[in-house]
C-alpha cells in the first residue's frame, strides 16, 4: 500500500548501488501500492518511502538501472520483431499540473531507446475523438507487440477531469468497471500495465506553478487554466481517492508516488518499470536460420585479410557477450528477488481483493463479448458512447536532470 507519514521503514532487501550498498531498504512496488484501505489525505507528499539514500545516490542508481532498462527494452524489441513475440508494457503516467509526469518521460523513458518506445499524450478529446466512446483513442495507442508504451495522462482524464468538471452524466462505479474489464483485456492480450499516480502537495504545486512564472524560459509551460484547476485542488484529490481505489486491481494496480522530491519520483518509477520488465524474464530470439550457415555464405563475400580480423574480434567478442549475459541475469534477478519481498521482509503476498476484482471482470468481460486480440491489443467492445551490472561498452549514459 502507499505509504502515508512514518511509514517509511522496512527490513533491508536487494537494492544496490554501483557499489553494492544497500539502496532500497524495502520494495516500493510494496510501499507505494494501492489496496482497498488506501487513504490519500494521509500521504506525505514529501516522503521518500524505502529509499536509504539520498539526491545524488538516487540519480546514480537510476542511471545504473537504466543501463538494464535498455538491455530489457531491446531485448523485448527483438523478440517482437525477430521472434515471434507478443509481450509489451504499458506505463501510465497520471498526475496533476507540475507533478513531473514530463520529467518522467525524460528521465525515465529517456533511458531507452527511443524506437523501443510509444509515447501517448492525452490531452482535451479532439472532435474526431468526441464522437467515439472516451476509450477509442486510447485502444488505439496501446503499445505494438515488443514496445514500451508511455500514457502521459491517460484514460482516467475521464474519471477525474470529467466528474470534477461535471463533463457528462455518468454512473460512476460502471465507469470504473468498464475501465477494470478494458485493462483485463489488455493484459490478457500480452502487455504488462504499470499505473503510477504522482502526488504533489499543494503547497509544492503553488511553488512550481510561480517558478514557471518568475523564469521567461519556463513561461510557456504555464496556462492560466492551470490556476483554475488549482482552485479546484479538493474536488481533484477525491476525485483521485474514488479512482485509485476502484482501478487498483492485482493485474494492473495503481502506485502512487510522493512527488515533492521530484529525483525520488524518477528513481521510484525507474523501479516499477524495471520489475515489470524483469518480469517478462526476456531472453533474445532464436532466428529461424542456421548461424553457422551464414557465416560461411558471408565469409564467401570477403577477402582473407578481413576474415582474420573477424576471427579475432569473434574471440573478443564471445567473451563479453558471455560476461554481459551473465551479469544480466544477476541484475534482473537482484530487481526480482527485491519485488518478491514485502514490506515486512517476507514473500509478498497475493493481494486478495485483486483475485477477486479480475474474477469479476472476467465474468463481465465474457457476458459482454468482448475478448483481447493478440500483442496487447484487446478486440474492440460495444461501447456505448459516453462523455549496475550489464554493462555494454556503447551503451548510452542518461542525464541525472535535478530540476
Amino acid at each position: 500500500m502507499a505509504t502515508s507519514k512514518n511509514s517509511s521503514n522496512g527490513k533491508k532487501n536487494s537494492g544496490k548501488d554501483g557499489s553494492g550498498a544497500t539502496i532500497w531498504a524495502t520494495d516500493p512496488g510494496d510501499l507505494l501500492l494501492v489496496g482497498p484501505t488506501f487513504d490519500l489525505s494521509s500521504l506525505d507528499r514529501a516522503a521518500t518511502p524505502g529509499w536509504t539514500g539520498d539526491d545524488d545516490a538516487a540519480d546514480a542508481f537510476r542511471l545504473q538501472r537504466g543501463e538494464l532498462l535498455s538491455e530489457m527494452q531491446e531485448r523485448l524489441f527483438a523478440q517482437a520483431r525477430a521472434g515471434g513475440g507478443t509481450r509489451s508494457v504499458l506505463l501510465v503516467v497520471q498526475g496533476l499540473d507540475t507533478a513531473g509526469k514530463g520529467g518522467i518521460i525524460r528521465h525515465v523513458a529517456g533511458l531507452m531507446d527511443p524506437q523501443g518506445l510509444a509515447l501517448r499524450s492525452f490531452g482535451a478529446p479532439t472532435a474526431e475523438e468526441l464522437r467515439h466512446h472516451y476509450l477509442w483513442r486510447v485502444r488505439r495507442s496501446l503499445p505494438t507487440p515488443g514496445k514500451v508504451g508511455i500514457f502521459d495522462r491517460s484514460h482516467y482524464e475521464d474519471v477525474l477531469v470529467v466528474r470534477v468538471n461535471h463533463l457528462a452524466d455518468v454512473d460512476w462505479d460502471k465507469r470504473f468497471d468498464e475501465i477494470n474489464r478494458f485493462e483485463k483485456q489488455v493484459v490478457d492480450g500480452g502487455t504488462v500495465i504499470v499505473k503510477v499516480a504522482l502526488m504533489v502537495s499543494r503547497e509544492e504545486q503553488g511553488l512550481r506553478l510561480m517558478e514557471r512564472l518568475d523564469r521567461p524560459n519556463k513561461n510557456w509551460k504555464f496556462n492560466p487554466g492551470d490556476v483554475d484547476t488549482r482552485s479546484k485542488w479538493d474536488d481533484y484529490q477525491a476525485a483521485y481517492q474514488v479512482m485509485l481505489v476502484n482501478t487498483s486491481t492485482h493485474y494492473a494496480p495503481w502506485h502512487v508516488i510522493p512527488a515533492d522530491n521530484k529525483w525520488y519520483a524518477r528513481v521510484a518509477v525507474t523501479e516499477l518499470l524495471a520489475q515489470a520488465l524483469a518480469s517478462l524474464e526476456l531472453t533474445w530470439p532464436t532466428v529461424p536460420w542456421q548461424v553457422e550457415d551464414q557465416k560461411r555464405r558471408l565469409a564467401a563475400t570477403m577477402d582473407p585479410a578481413t576474415l582474420v580480423k573477424a576471427a579475432e574480434s569473434a574471440a573478443t567478442e564471445a567473451e563479453e557477450v558471455h560476461e554481459e549475459t551473465a551479469a544480466h541475469a544477476d541484475d534482473v534477478r537482484e530487481v526480482n528477488e527485491l519485488a518478491a519481498v514485502d514490506a515486512n521482509g517476507g514473500a509478498s503476498p497475493e493481494v486478495a481483493w485483486g483475485d477477486d476484482v479480475a474474477q469479476e471482470d472476467t465474468v463481465a468481460a465474457t457476458a459482454e463479448g468482448d475478448q483481447p486480440a493478440s500483442g496487447g491489443q484487446p478486440a474492440p467492445a460495444a461501447e456505448a458512447q459516453s462523455g549496475g551490472k550489464g554493462k555494454k561498452k556503447d551503451r548510452k549514459k542518461g542525464k541525472s536532470g535535478k530540476k
